[in-house]
């Protein structure tokens, strides 16, 4: 049984018009336990979330595509995953774990990559277990390059700052997850808003806007999370990505209505439409190789 609340099964149409081919840049999915068991010593299990849920709430937001991650739940299996790309169709992309690049041999990859697949996450959240270490970050970072995939960093509660020495200086595309997850009490000028801000600067760093309800310390309309967003959009407008991160891992209150996320973006954006369009469709589309 899980002792998180689960997504909201009656996602509403944003307040906006959502441009065409929009990105849900990720998401995750939990299926049923007799067909996808979650891993030995799994920190967590969530209520049941599947790919025909995940689609039926991008429909009601106007969303054409996505980026289905893979959760630790399920380590280096990938079967939940790979048997949603194979329902979600071309318009989808997957994101495994960065455990597979050192854990799966050659033929799997392959599998994964045929499939989909473009990047691997490292998750860097100590409550959620496979933390990788240097050797092994490196080692499977260097076969994430070979494959031409990007990494993504699934940020420690406290931020970016002392896992950020292992990336800072990397060459492929790297995601920064959850906006870095800076303390919002601090605003924009925090330490880790300035340290995102400085790999935006680079130019192969890019930023997921997701999570803003759980980063404000102010609660609805989540004013403190729209501050830091803008400052990643003020510095590298091109490489700033949303989100939903449905169906919420680790929500210890009813998650907000995925409606409500997407008109935080809105927000956000002032109502800027090519602003609404470079976010939603053409960022992730130059990352994730859609058609623009």
């Amino acid at each position: 049984m899980s002792d998180y609340f689960p997504f909201d099964p009656a996602p509403r149409a944003p307040a906006f018009s959502v441009p065409a081919g929009a990105t849900d840049s990720q998401f995750h999915v939990f299926g049923p336990p007799e067909t996808y068991p979650v891993r030995p010593g799994a920190a967590y299990q969530m209520p049941q979330a599947t790919i025909s849920e995940a689609l039926h709430m991008h429909a009601a937001l106007g969303i054409e595509r996505g980026v289905i991650v893979q959760a630790t739940t399920y380590g280096t299996d990938n079967s939940a995953l790979l048997d949603a790309l194979a329902i979600a169709g071309p318009n989808y992309r997957g994101c495994t774990i960065g455990a597979s690049l050192n854990e799966l041999d050659d033929r799997t990859i392959a599998r994964l990559d045929a499939a989909g697949v473009r990047g691997a996450r490292f998750n860097f959240l100590g409550s959620v277990n496979l933390l990788p270490d240097e050797a092994a970050f490196a080692r499977a970072v260097a076969r994430a390059a070979e494959l031409g995939w990007y990494i993504k960093i699934q940020p420690r509660q406290a931020g970016i700052l002392d896992s950020a020495a292992l990336y800072e200086n990397l060459a492929l595309p790297v995601v920064i997850d959850h906006m870095g997850r800076p303390d919002s009490r601090e605003g924009v000028d925090g330490p880790t808003v300035a340290k995102v801000c400085e790999f935006l600067r680079r130019g192969n760093v890019w930023v997921l806007l997701s999570n803003g309800h759980k980063i404000s310390a102010e609660g609805p309309p989540w004013a403190d999370a729209t501050a830091i967003a803008r400052a990643y959009i003020r510095t590298a407008p091109d490489r700033v990505l949303w989100a939903s991160d449905w169906p919420h891992p680790l929500s210890k209150t009813p998650p907000p209505n995925d409606g409500d996320l997407l008109d935080l973006l809105y927000r956000t954006c002032e109502g800027d439409e090519a602003l609404l369009r470079a976010i939603l469709r053409d960022n992730p589309a130059a990352l994730f190789g859609f058609d623009a």
